[in-house]
């Protein structure tokens, strides 16, 4: 190789490399404008309009109107019931989830199938079946109400229909975990001694500890949002079993337009800051594991 051969290229060639280069797939500039104007249309636009419309009560309407006791007790249900219900999701979808791959059993995929109801199911017609089933008359209302406890028309209904619509994300999410997991490691360490819980809380549960909490998350978040299914089974009492998505409802309805757009930016910062710090969890729980 000659002298000339080894000398470094140009920097004006090697740019010219990166360019052509940079776009592997054809189209990938044209796709990528069409998608972000898209995701402009859909979440971009409507939320830079939510929040100007909130604007316009200034900052101390802003917190006159976020200091009352109504929007403060809607948002201590919405965010207790939620948490409280993405909990329990977490710990009965984990066991759904075991049931289904570890075991088999006769009507083992109808159990799965009927997982995902709740994705199919119009969130009114959930709302519906669990206030009858619930009702101090219904099926399962009949066996506690004798005792003087109440479900359904009280806070207790509302963290049932949350539990009920957060516990697929769960499921779904922890369920290809365990069936991508090699038995090979379990072995090892049943070979070298270690129990059953050993296994399950050294082996196990750190592989599906990231997807269990992305579940949590997801369950969450979808019961900050939820309305249909809550509305029905709940007494929707202001301070009570109010949740935000319903007090946003009933500023619109009296056509303040305003007051549910500030209560809406509260619950979209709200929501961001705690996805935000469940997404930091879960990043920490990764680098802790391969660290």
């Amino acid at each position: 190789m000659s002298l000339a051969d080894s000398r470094p290229a140009p920097a004006s060639s090697l740019w010219g490399r990166l360019r052509g280069q940079r776009s592997i797939l054809p189209g990938l500039g044209l796709s990528l404008g069409i998608t972000l104007f898209v995701l402009s249309l859909i979440v971009f636009l409507p939320t830079a309009a939510m929040v100007g419309d909130a604007a316009t009560l200034g900052v101390g309407g802003l917190v006159h109107l976020l200091a009352t006791p109504r929007v403060l007790g809607a948002f201590k249900v919405s965010l207790g019931c939620a948490a409280l219900a993405a909990l329990t999701s977490a710990i009965f979808g984990l066991l759904i989830a075991w049931v289904l791959v570890r075991t088999r059993f006769p009507g083992r995929r109808l159990a799965d199938a009927m997982v995902d109801l709740p994705f199919a199911l119009p969130t009114s017609v959930a709302g519906i079946a669990l206030s009858t089933l619930y009702a101090p008359n219904g099926w399962l209302g009949s066996l506690v109400a004798p005792y003087g406890i109440r479900i359904s028309f009280t806070v207790i209904g509302v963290y049932i229909a949350l539990t009920f619509v957060g516990l697929p994300f769960v499921v779904r999410s922890v369920q290809p975990v365990l069936q991508d997991m090699e038995a090979e490691q379990e072995e090892a360490a049943h070979m070298l001694g270690a129990g059953r819980l050993q296994i399950f809380s050294r082996v196990i549960f750190p592989a599906i500890l990231p997807s269990l909490t992305a579940g949590f998350a997801m369950a969450f978040a979808r019961g900050l949002g939820e309305y249909g299914s809550v509305i029905f089974i709940s007494s929707n009492r202001p301070g009570v079993s109010e949740i935000v998505p319903l007090l946003i409802v009933n500023q619109l309805e009296q056509f303040d337009f305003a007051g549910a757009a500030a209560i809406g930016t509260l619950m979209l910062i709200l929501s961001l800051a705690l996805l935000c710090g469940i997404m930091l969890l879960q990043r920490l729980v990764r680098s802790g594991r391969h660290g």
